[in-house]
């Protein structure tokens, strides 16, 4: 989880991963920030993000940013 805040923080430093649930629901992630996300999730931990991982409710949150990780990482995607 240490590593993923590490990215968010890197693309969109302005926000507060710890406690914020609507990052796409309050418009602090925007698609470029989305598409910069899912490329470095792919290549930090191995993973393959589909158009069906892209909804909002696997990016409102660093939380379920992780578990959307943690699920691929275990379907071997």
């Amino acid at each position: 989880m240490e590593e993923l805040i590490e990215i968010l923080e890197e693309i969109q430093p302005d926000a507060d991963y710890d406690t914020c649930t609507t990052l796409i629901d309050d418009a602090i992630l925007d698609s470029f920030a989305i598409l910069s996300i899912v490329s470095e999730l792919q290549d930090t931990f191995d993973i393959k993000i589909t158009p069906a991982d892209l909804i909002p409710e696997n990016f409102n949150s660093a939380k379920a940013l992780w578990e959307m990780v943690c699920r691929l990482k275990a379907q071997g995607k």
